[in-house]
C-alpha cells in the first residue's frame, strides 16, 4: 500500500525537489528567488494556455516519455529488476528523442540530436553500473541492493562516473548542452505547448526522482548514508551548476565516454578479479 502511495505521488515529490532547487540555486545567487511549490503554479498556468498539436506522432511520443519514465520510478519503488529500470528509462528517453525529429523545427532536431548524443555517452554507464551491483549482490533486484549493507567503497569508481550522470539527466552545466535555451530554445520541448508541456515538464521532475534514488542505491540499508548522499550530491550538483559555463557537445561526449567510462570498467574489471 506504502510503494501504491509512492508511486501515485512520485511526480508531486520531484516536483518539490525541483522547486526546492531551485530556492537553493537563487540564495547561492543571493537572490530572493521563488517559492518551493511555483513548479505547481506554472503547471496550473499552462492548463489555462491553448495547446497546439504540431503532428498526432509529436504529442503521443511526448505523453509516452512521461508515462514510461513515471513507470521507471514505480519499478524502482517497487523494488525490480534493475536492469530493466535502465533499459525501459532508455526507451523513455527514445520516445523525447523521436518526438523532437518527428516535427519541422530545427531547434528541436538540433535538441533531438544533442539529446541521443548524451545517451550514448552515459547509457554504458549506467548498464555497466548495474552488472556492478549484480556482481556485489548477486542480483539484479533493488529490493535486494536495498537490504544489503552499503557497497559504495567497493562501487567507489562506479560512483564517481555516475556523479557525471547527474547533470546530464538534470540538464545541469557543465553538461546541459542538449537543452541550451540561449542556443536552441529548449531542444525538443520547443515545439510542445499547452496540457502536453505539461507532460514534459512533469517528466523533468520525475528524472529527479529517479536519478536521486539510483544514487541513494549506493548507500544499501544505511538510511543515514542515504540521507547524507542525497543532501551532499544535492548541493554539490548545484554549486557545480553555478560555478561553471556549460562545455560543447563534443567535450561531454568526450569526458563522459574517457573519463565516466573508462572509471566504472576499471571499477567492475577490479570487482571480477576479488
Amino acid at each position: 500500500m506504502i510503494e501504491i502511495i509512492l508511486i501515485v505521488i512520485a511526480p508531486i515529490v520531484g516536483g518539490l525537489i525541483y522547486g526546492f532547487e531551485r530556492v537553493v540555486r537563487a540564495r547561492m545567487q543571493r537572490r530572493q528567488g521563488p517559492p518551493i511549490l511555483q513548479p505547481f503554479y506554472d503547471m496550473y498556468k499552462l492548463i489555462g494556455k491553448q495547446a497546439f498539436i504540431v503532428n498526432p506522432s509529436h504529442s503521443i511520443l511526448g505523453i509516452m516519455h512521461f508515462v514510461t519514465l513515471w513507470v521507471v520510478v514505480a519499478f524502482i519503488i517497487l523494488g525490480e529488476n534493475l536492469l530493466y529500470v535502465v533499459f525501459l528509462h532508455l526507451l523513455s528517453t527514445v520516445f523525447i528523442i523521436l518526438a523532437g525529429f518527428s516535427v519541422n523545427s530545427i531547434y528541436s532536431h538540433i535538441g533531438s540530436n544533442r539529446e541521443l548524443l548524451a545517451t550514448i555517452a552515459y547509457e554504458p554507464i549506467l548498464i555497466v553500473m548495474a552488472v556492478g551491483f549484480y556482481i556485489i549482490n548477486g542480483t539484479f533486484d533493488i529490493s535486494v541492493i536495498r537490504a544489503n549493507p552499503s557497497e559504495i567503497i567497493s562501487l567507489f569508481l562506479i560512483f564517481l562516473a555516475f556523479l557525471l550522470i547527474i547533470p546530464i539527466k538534470l540538464k545541469k552545466s557543465p553538461f546541459d548542452a542538449s537543452e541550451a535555451h540561449q542556443e536552441i530554445v529548449g531542444g525538443v520541448e520547443v515545439e510542445f505547448s499547452g496540457v502536453f508541456f505539461e507532460f514534459i515538464y512533469m517528466a523533468k521532475w520525475l528524472e529527479y526522482v529517479f536519478i536521486y534514488m539510483l544514487l541513494v542505491l549506493f548507500a544499501g540499508d544505511n538510511l543515514t548514508l542515504s540521507i547524507a548522499l542525497f543532501i551532499g550530491i544535492f548541493l554539490l550538483v548545484n554549486i557545480v551548476d553555478n560555478a561553471t559555463a556549460r562545455v560543447k557537445m563534443k567535450h561531454l561526449i568526450n569526458i563522459v565516454l574517457s573519463i565516466g567510462l573508462t572509471l566504472s570498467l576499471v571499477n567492475l574489471i577490479g570487482l571480477s578479479y576479488v
